[in-house]
């Protein structure tokens, strides 16, 4: 009987150690970005106010104002400048991340297919760009005009330059990598939107009869 109750202290010692790890992680790899909405935006917003950062009232919708409050915060107090609250950034504004991740349900291949895809596509262009790029690839995905998946979309033909010219073969950096997560995890810089053009260089007629939604660097993004 005694080694039951020990046995049991033990299963219930080792399940309390595994939920404090799952939710450390899920913690650590949180993050609200643009494209974000709802509670834990608006309170993010409110610090934003409350410091100085941010002018506009708080909505819950992190597009470009909450953006450049953000980095203008990151920037003023030593954090990583990516405009994405995180771990640090949201421990600097003093608020809780707790669920603040969409589980994305895709694997590594997946990932780094995507990652390569951005790198390819949107090399030197800024970081917002790069996510918003894997973004479209993602909602090509949702829409029921293009394939069901990541290689789908990515492959099908004339899609993307990228595959085309051979530059998706290149290593994707750690900018690339992480903003194919980003993506993944549901950032979406774009608002939807399912086609992206550099328009100093764009040769298809067709894709200027596209509704340009926002642009961000060389990319147009459009509907």
């Amino acid at each position: 009987m005694k080694g039951d109750k020990k046995e049991f202290c033990l299963q219930f010692a080792a399940a309390l150690v595994t939920f404090a790890l799952l939710l450390f992680f899920a913690q650590a790899d949180a993050a609200v970005a643009w494209g974000s909405k709802g509670e834990q935006v608006r309170l993010i917003q409110q610090k934003l106010i409350e410091y100085g950062y941010m002018t506009a009232s708080a909505d819950g919708v992190f597009g470009k104002t909450t953006y450049d409050a953000v980095v203008w915060f990151q920037r003023r107090n030593g954090l990583s400048v990516d405009g994405v609250v995180g771990a640090s950034t949201a421990a600097a504004l003093g608020v809780s991340l707790t669920g603040a991740v969409a589980a994305s349900g895709y694997n590594e291949n997946e990932t780094y297919l995507l990652a390569r895809l951005v790198h390819g596509e949107a090399r030197g262009e800024p970081y917002v760009g790069k996510v918003a790029v894997a973004a479209v690839v993602l909602n090509r995905v949702k829409s029921p005009v293009f394939p069901n998946t990541i290689s789908g979309v990515i492959y099908q033909a004339g899609a993307f330059d990228a595959v085309y010219d051979g530059q998706i073969n290149l290593t994707p950096d750690n900018d690339s990598i992480r903003a194919a997560k980003d993506a993944l995890n549901g950032w979406d810089p774009s608002g939807g939107c399912i086609y992206y053009y550099n328009p100093v260089t764009a040769t298809n007629g067709w894709i200027w009869s596209r509704t340009v939604q926002l642009s961000i660097g060389k990319h147009n993004f459009a509907i």
